[in-house]
């Protein structure tokens, strides 16, 4: 995206972003709809069984993620780098299943994924962040950074891996 051209084809990986978002917001829902008929076989009534209200907590500190990653990850991808972007973005949906299951068991071992999730977050905040300085460079100086950032941020996205 430069002053340019602002015109952005979104790319296919963020429509299969999206689509798995949509996925595991759905798991995580029938997760607490099952626990919900499990502990009392009358629906949706919040029962007060412990197995419910984790997974319950677990489903809404998902649900309330997912806004501000979205955010995110479509300015990271459209200001900055889109490959770098969807990879984050990948990892980020896996990590968040590992925070559901781990919360499912002990609460600490939903510790983990948390913190993953933090640093996926991060990074996608940053890449924002470095397009929209490239953006007001070429805006104001003329000065183009777009292929050091689209460098840089692709030989720092693998090391997301590392927990």
């Amino acid at each position: 995206l430069s002053p340019q051209n602002p015109a952005a084809v979104i790319p296919p990986h963020y429509i299969s972003d999206q689509t798995l978002c949509a996925f595991s917001t759905a798991f995580f829902t029938s997760k607490v709809e099952h626990e919900s008929k499990h502990c009392n076989g009358k629906g949706f009534q919040r029962p007060g069984s412990s197995a419910f209200d984790r997974v319950y907590t677990a489903n809404q500190n998902c649900g309330h993620a997912y806004p501000t990653f979205l955010a995110v990850l479509w300015c990271a991808g459209l200001l900055c780098s889109q490959a770098p972007a969807a990879f984050a973005g990948l990892m980020y949906l896996f990590v968040r299943q590992k925070y559901f299951v781990g919360y499912l068991g002990e609460r600490t071992q939903s510790t983990p994924g948390y913190l993953f999730g933090k640093r996926i977050i991060l990074f996608l905040f940053l890449m924002s962040v470095a397009g929209i300085l490239n953006y007001y460079l070429i805006f104001f100086f003329g000065s183009d950074f777009e292929m050091h950032i689209k460098t840089i941020t692709s030989a720092i996205s693998p090391l997301l891996l590392i927990p």
